[in-house]
């Protein structure tokens, strides 16, 4: 047997070869690689959860920040209202703050039911009332007691409604 021989016989029952890093090196290596991939899963999924919490815990900041200059007219209404008696001055300006309201709900996707002389709608009009109305078909909205509100293609608030009813 020359010395040749007896080497490669010696790396073979240590499981390697000269090119080959031994077996265990490979083990560990592969063990910080895993450990290491678990650990980046791990703070992925922390990071995730945190961002996440946050979204919901500030989700209603955008609306929060429209809403502001509309409460800082009804702030202003109710000080001129304190110093005159113009009451058309505060219709107005009441009415000016409604449509505000009304273009700022809009611009968040929120949406008026259409009510007034629609088919009742039990999917998003809640009956409060039935009463005769003449010329009117039975099951038709003929009045509202308080607006709906639909946000994209959720209903947010039903609008409660008085519906004809057969005579």
């Amino acid at each position: 047997m020359s010395e040749h021989e007896s080497e490669s016989d010696a790396n073979a029952t240590a499981g390697c070869s000269p090119e080959q890093p031994p077996t265990e090196a490979l083990l560990r290596e592969a063990e910080d690689r895993a450990l290491r991939a678990q650990a980046e899963l791990e703070n992925f999924r922390k990071r995730s959860r945190r961002e996440y919490e946050d979204a919901l815990k500030y989700r209603e900041i955008d609306l929060l920040r429209d809403l502001l200059p509309v409460l800082d007219n009804v702030l202003r209404a109710i000080e001129a209202a304190e110093k005159t008696a113009d009451v058309e001055g505060l219709k107005a300006g009441f009415r000016m703050t409604a449509q505000q309201i009304e273009k700022l709900l809009e611009s968040h996707g929120c949406t008026t039911i259409d009510t007034v002389g629609n088919p009742f709608d039990p999917a998003v009009h809640d009956a409060i009332l039935q009463q005769a109305a003449p010329n009117t078909e039975p099951g038709t909205v003929v009045g509202v007691a308080s607006r709906g509100y639909r946000l994209h293609d959720r209903v947010v608030r039903p609008a409660q409604v008085i519906v004809a009813r057969q005579e």
